[in-house]
């Protein structure tokens, strides 16, 4: 076959078979009565071979290494191609992630999307401390800041430099909610993390109301630290789950502390106090201890009678606990 019917056939262009030719990659091997090159039927599987291996993404020269090369192992060859296309989607996910945060800020000018991408590539900056001290000088009053500062504090693994973010986000307000809101359900746990840490910090009515609102997430730390958003903010269905941290002492101490807000600013002591002498049966010494300690900011009798009880319990630190708390409590309760 002369070049113009391969080219046809092929559907390779008549210039990129004389290019392979040039390379010595896969030329005409057979000669017409009147001297034209022409491709044999062996110099076709050949360019077929050549197009199949530029489709995996080798460069021509590779190409031509690997038909050279009888010995060359193709397991190594698809290894190092596995290896390049990871890297390629890396790249390409990093530009479509920075393209993301450039469009959800909303820019209106050019000059808008410049100061995106100079604070995105200082949020990247390899030193940490020139990380913190981008975080520490934003004023956080211009809308486009809200997105990337978010994105940097979701990834942030410096807690130094993290805190100083959470920080530059209070100070946005609300702008990065939706993203904070979007990462307490990603896959990643450390960004799960590190939204509730944000949104604590922002500590807005909308912010806190967003965390309130995960308090039955799978993820454990989610879900305790919505529990305590959730008990803050005055809801009741809050305190089992609160009782519930007090037993287990995972933020006890926090959950106490929203125990006694719920119990003498929402109306909600006896509930409560009820709640912890249910919890009492069967606890141990050491969750005895800590429900004991809980009651010290619960007003009403219902509590006062607990911690009388638990002044004689079996246990002498549960006995000398509720002791404590019985002679710390203010007389109205």
């Amino acid at each position: 076959m002369r070049i113009g019917e391969v080219s046809e056939r092929s559907g390779i262009s008549t210039r990129m078979l004389r290019h392979y030719d040039r390379l010595g990659l896969v030329s005409p091997t057979e000669r017409t009565p009147g001297r034209y090159r022409e491709y044999s039927e062996q110099d076709v599987r050949r360019l077929f071979h050549v197009e199949g291996l530029r489709s995996l993404g080798l460069s021509l020269h590779e190409i031509a290494d690997v038909l050279a090369d009888l010995s060359f192992s193709p397991a190594s060859m698809v290894e190092q191609l596995i290896t390049r296309t990871n890297d390629r989607l890396a790249r390409e996910e990093e530009l479509l992630r920075r393209l993301d945060q450039v469009q959800a800020s909303d820019p209106a000018a050019w000059a808008d999307v410049l100061r995106v991408i100079g604070l995105m590539r200082g949020l990247d900056a390899n030193d940490a401390s020139a990380r913190q001290r981008l975080a520490l000088s934003l004023a956080g009053e211009q809308d486009h800041e809200a997105v990337p500062l978010a994105e940097a504090a979701l990834e942030e693994a410096d807690p130094n430099v993290a805190g100083a973010l959470y920080w530059a986000l209070a100070r946005t307000g609300d702008r990065a909610l939706p993203v904070l809101v979007e990462a307490l359900n990603s896959p990643i746990a450390d960004r799960r993390h590190r939204a509730v840490a944000a949104l604590e910090k922002i500590n807005s009515p909308r912010a806190s109301a967003a965390l309130a609102g995960a308090f039955r997430h799978p993820d454990p730390l989610v879900s305790r630290r919505a529990v305590l958003a959730r008990g803050t903010r005055g809801q009741a269905d809050a305190i089992p789950a609160l009782v519930a941290l007090v037993v287990e002492g995972r933020d006890d101490v926090e959950a106490a502390d929203v125990l006694g807000t719920l119990a003498r600013h929402h109306g909600c002591g006896g509930e409560v106090a009820n709640t912890i002498a249910n919890e009492l049966v069967g606890a141990t010494p050491t969750a005895r201890q800590r429900l004991a300690a809980s009651l010290a900011e619960i007003p009403g009798p219902h509590a006062q009678t607990i911690l009388t009880t638990l002044s004689s319990d079996v246990d002498r630190n549960v006995a000398l606990t509720a002791s404590f708390v019985l002679k710390a409590r203010h007389p109205d309760d």
